[in-house]
């Protein structure tokens, strides 16, 4: 097979970033992410194996692919996770390696992290309230988290950042709390707008948009826009004068960065999807075990590129996805 082109889908839209689902296992409930009820877990032997996580990844690197980030459920609960790190963090062509996690297991295992390869941390804490966290994750693990907190800090990896969902009535009342701990703290906060996904229980009164965010904020501090690291980008940028950390807000519901969308999703039970929102998602796993070679599993990849919607998986408003939102966030991977 000649020089792969690239994974570029019918809007002219490069696809250099993959997220990598490893399970649909999670130690926390956050009711953003996952139904009150739980889920139905997909038996392990549907769950793709290390080996073969590494060779989509390996393949998806070759057409293209120069950014990893390992999602979950939570990516730390998964058995071999230091085994595919370290892997995924030597391929030939990865430039950077990423990790989303609640943090919860991290704090004993943060120099394997960097012994892997990882350079960018992404670490999920709605809320500095010890009750509140057990509210939103139904979970007393909250000491945890902010322990690992404190090591990424000092740990100083190349690219560190904290997501917060904001959901009206539940925490948004702790914008300011966030970026205040920017003062001192070199970190890029992130602002979440709330999504509807299966059983999250979302509705347009708990959606906390990111212009509201930013009015309540500018009441009490100065903002400084800052340029955007990379078009492709999520996050509108912000800081305040004399802070060392930044502020960031995603707007996935109310002001779309879909045109510039560099992402592919790989799901723990082994889909391509082209979109968190899309729910036509490719099947990748069985083809491969049932003998698919390199050259069959490349076309399902870009199959799944150029059926890619111009925003939001075609759906063409908040609302129409709301009656639509396929799998839960756990199954699908942040």
């Amino acid at each position: 097979m000649g020089a792969s082109s690239g994974l570029v889908d019918t809007f002219g839209r490069r696809h250099t970033y993959l997220r990598i689902s490893v399970t649909d296992r999670c130690d926390l409930r956050c009711r953003y992410c996952m139904p009150p009820e739980g889920i139905q877990l997909q038996p392990r032997s549907e769950i793709l194996t290390i080996e073969e996580i590494i060779r989509l990844a390996r393949l998806l690197v070759d057409e293209g692919v120069n950014k990893i980030r390992i999602t979950g459920g939570e990516p730390m609960v998964r058995r071999g996770i230091d085994q595919l790190l370290h892997a995924l963090g030597h391929l030939d062509g990865v430039k950077d390696l990423g990790i989303t996690t609640n943090g919860v297991l991290l704090s004993d295992r943060m120099d394997m992290i960097r012994r892997a390869g990882v350079t960018q941390l992404n670490l999920s804490l709605d809320t500095w309230r010890r009750e509140r966290f057990h509210q939103i994750t139904l979970r007393d693990q909250f000491d945890a988290v902010r322990k690992t907190l404190d090591l990424a800090l000092e740990a100083r990896f190349q690219s560190l950042k904290l997501n917060c969902v904001v959901m009206r009535g539940i925490n948004d009342d702790e914008l300011l709390d966030f970026v205040s701990f920017t003062r001192e703290n070199n970190i890029a906060v992130r602002f979440i707008e709330y999504m509807p996904f299966s059983g999250n229980g979302w509705d347009t009164n708990r959606l906390f948009p990111f212009r509201e965010m930013l009015e309540r904020i500018r009441d009490q501090y100065d903002l400084i826009p800052v340029e955007r690291e990379h078009l492709s980008d999520t996050a509108t940028r912000f800081r305040v004068p004399g802070f060392v950390g930044t502020l960031g807000f995603i707007s996935s519901m109310t002001d779309h960065f879909c045109a510039t969308c560099n992402r592919l999703r790989l799901t723990a039970d082994g889909n391509i999807k082209n979109c968190l929102f899309d729910n036509g998602e490719i099947r990748l796993r069985d083809p491969m075990r049932a003998g698919a070679g390199d050259d069959a599993l490349r076309e399902l990849i870009q199959l799944s590129v150029r059926r890619k919607f111009a925003h939001h998986g075609g759906h063409e408003t908040p609302e129409l996805l709301a009656l639509d939102p396929g799998r839960s966030m756990i199954q699908i991977g942040g």
